[in-house]
């Protein structure tokens, strides 16, 4: 799958080589999969086959050394991760304790051999993690370099409260003992920023918000008078709403199908569109067929297309083709993506009044917030949009206008070095204090 996260690191680690800066992005688990060029280094780090060995088996802890260079092979991952694997965070658990018990735990050798790793790469001034799902890894990483050690987040806390019990109660339980070790966490917005405060129990102090950006080459150009006059010189198009996320309950694609069905046969919407696009994970593709099911009951089936997995040229294109984006997520969203890659192609959106959507439709004026859950208000929110052509056109204008002044790649890199300039800087008037690991609960 093109994962979100990865999609974000790259384009930043992209953005800030191209501003000069010098960046290593170093792959863990599995080579990263992104829709843009790919700047990460070959070598995995925290291979997903040792690690899941290691974890599993006692013997492959103390295994030669080449065996590990076999089972981290970025071909061999490369490979392996194109097998259609569950990754439900019900069937991790146990994995996921131990990955945040860090040197105390059974894979211990792997700890040693990122920390060996990084000592061989020059010198950074600082590190950043991804997610806090890696932060065992900060105070080794202070010890053997003796630098500060950031910490994104991302979404985490989706996974984490998904796992079973003993293993969340756990797995929280191991993040807040390593979060000392942590100088600053970046969030990806301000409401992500209170909402892990209180979750992780962060010191207000260490939290910088660090907004989404993205990539805008090959999107459309930033003109609002040509995206509008492409859109009016297609006015026979049926309204297209349209639904690109990861197909899973969270995201919540059946909602939009309820409130499309509920447009078409209570509300007087004429035949339109309803157009999905996102991973579809081996474990979903039931739920997928019942709401192909409930469309053909309705008589819609021809109205709705499921589009797959798509290529940055095919997301730009897919997009452009929009009346309007919604992805109704019962769940609070800490990032929302692909409302800026909408935003970015002219496309306004239709989002649940929770999780980080309010500050973005505040931020750029460019979508309709409804109740979560609430198929009736979705569906009023979509239908006053479809009566109201003026009003569609001008959230794309502020779409188009906002998502570059705001969400850009370059924006988010220049909030990074910013952070990372202030931590240096607290860092240097500071007596050095490089952490010691954590202790694992019993």
């Amino acid at each position: 799958m093109y994962c979100g996260s990865c999609i974000r690191d790259n384009a930043l680690a992209a953005e800030l080589l191209a501003q000069g800066h010098q960046v290593i992005l170093i792959p863990t688990y599995t080579p990263t999969l992104t829709d843009e060029p790919n700047v990460s280094e070959r070598h995995v780090y925290f291979g997903g086959v040792s690690v899941y060995l290691e974890q599993r088996y006692s013997f492959f802890r103390r295994a030669p050394r080449f065996l590990d260079r076999l089972w981290d092979s970025p071909l061999l991952l490369k490979l392996l991760s194109r097998i259609s694997i569950r990754t439900s965070p019900e069937e991790l658990g146990e994995l996921t304790v131990a990955m945040l018990r860090g040197e105390n735990g059974p894979l211990r050798k792997e700890f040693e051999k990122l920390v060996e790793g990084l000592r061989e790469l020059p010198r950074p001034d600082i590190v950043s993690l991804p997610h806090s799902l890696l932060i065992s890894a900060a105070a080794p990483i202070r010890r053997a370099l003796g630098v500060p050690v950031c910490c994104t987040l991302q979404g985490e806390d989706l996974f984490l409260d998904g796992l079973r019990e003993p293993y969340r109660s756990q797995s929280l339980e191991l993040i807040r003992s390593h979060a000392g070790a942590v100088d600053a966490f970046l969030p990806v917005s301000d409401y992500y920023a209170g909402f892990m405060r209180d979750y992780l129990r962060i010191p207000a102090e260490k939290i910088h918000t660090v907004p989404l950006g993205i990539n805008l080459h090959g999107y459309p150009a930033a003109s609002p008078e040509a995206k509008l006059e492409t859109r009016n010189s297609k006015l026979e198009k049926p309204f297209t709403i349209g639904y690109f996320a990861r197909v899973t309950p969270e995201k919540s694609l059946h909602l939009l199908a309820e409130a499309y069905c509920l447009l078409r046969k209570e509300r007087g919407l004429p035949p339109s569109r309803l157009e999905a696009a996102g991973y579809l994970a081996p474990e979903f593709r039931g739920y997928l067929r019942d709401i192909e099911q409930q469309l053909a009951a309705a008589g819609l089936a021809g109205e709705f297309r499921y589009h797959g997995v798509l290529s940055r040229e095919e997301k730009i294109r897919f997009l452009s083709g929009l009346d309007v984006l919604s992805v109704p997520s019962t769940y609070a969203e800490p990032k929302g993506i692909y409302l800026l890659e909408a935003m970015a192609c002219g496309v306004p959106f239709v989002q649940p009044r929770h999780g980080a959507f309010p500050e973005i439709a505040a931020k750029t004026g460019a979508g309709v917030l409804f109740e979560p859950d609430n198929v009736v208000a979705l569906a009023d929110a979509l239908f006053g949009l479809w009566l109201d052509s003026a009003r569609r056109e001008e959230l794309a204008r502020n779409a188009l206008a906002a998502v570059r002044q705001h969400y850009s790649v370059s924006r988010m890199a220049a909030d990074t070095v910013a952070v990372s300039e202030k931590v240096l800087a607290g860092r240097a008037s500071q007596p050095r204090n490089v952490g010691t690991p954590a202790a694992a609960p019993a």
